[in-house]
């Protein structure tokens, strides 16, 4: 079969929390310009509320890729994890870079409880895997700007006409940039 090459735009997010670093955006940062034959254009994002879909948007509408990935950091987790769903809630102890905080509210009230990703997520950890990196899927990203940005996403790819997904990635103690970039670029050929 035939691998049609498609436009992506990947996406990572700028330092939070008092880091100088943010490990999404050094694997972003790190891929070639071209992935299993696919063109890839990278974004680095906000971690602010609303204000990071509200870039990517612009950015989306610019180029119309065919496919939108975004990347953000998950702490506590040892592998790079796909993100099966993205959830209309906000929830947060910590503050955005904007000082935002939130306690537990749509993101859009009138929007869909859920939106799921219709990328072969199953396969990209498969792949992830026989590489010998650290991969499992998980069912959602949370409620925190990772999610914020996942749900911005989802909710415009019918109108935008791509397919998207986030991906969770470790902290760079855990997976250094160069492997996690691996990895990523293991989802993409999975395209």
């Amino acid at each position: 079969m035939e691998v049609m090459a498609v436009t992506i735009l990947i996406t990572g997010f700028e330092p939070f929390g008092g880091d100088t670093v943010n490990p999404s955006w050094e694997a972003v940062e790190l891929l070639p310009e071209g992935v299993g034959g696919h063109d890839i254009r990278k974004l680095r994002l906000p971690v602010v509320f609303g204000r990071c879909g509200e870039r990517l948007m612009a950015e989306a509408e610019r180029l119309r890729p065919d496919v939108v990935i975004a990347c953000g950091v998950a702490g506590g987790r040892a592998e790079v994890t796909p993100e099966l769903v993205a959830v209309n809630w906000r929830m947060a102890a910590l503050a955005d870079n904007a000082g935002a905080r939130y306690d537990g509210q749509p993101i859009a009230p009138e929007g869909a409880d859920a939106f799921m990703t219709r990328l072969p997520v199953n396969d990209m950890v498969r792949a992830m895997r026989e590489a010998g990196l650290p991969a499992r899927l998980s069912l959602s990203a949370g409620a925190y700007v990772c999610n914020d940005l996942y749900y911005a996403l989802m909710a415009a790819q019918e109108r935008m006409g791509y397919r998207g997904l986030f991906i969770h990635v470790p902290l760079l103690s855990v997976l250094p940039a160069g492997e996690t970039a691996r990895a990523i670029a293991c989802c993409l050929r999975c395209l």
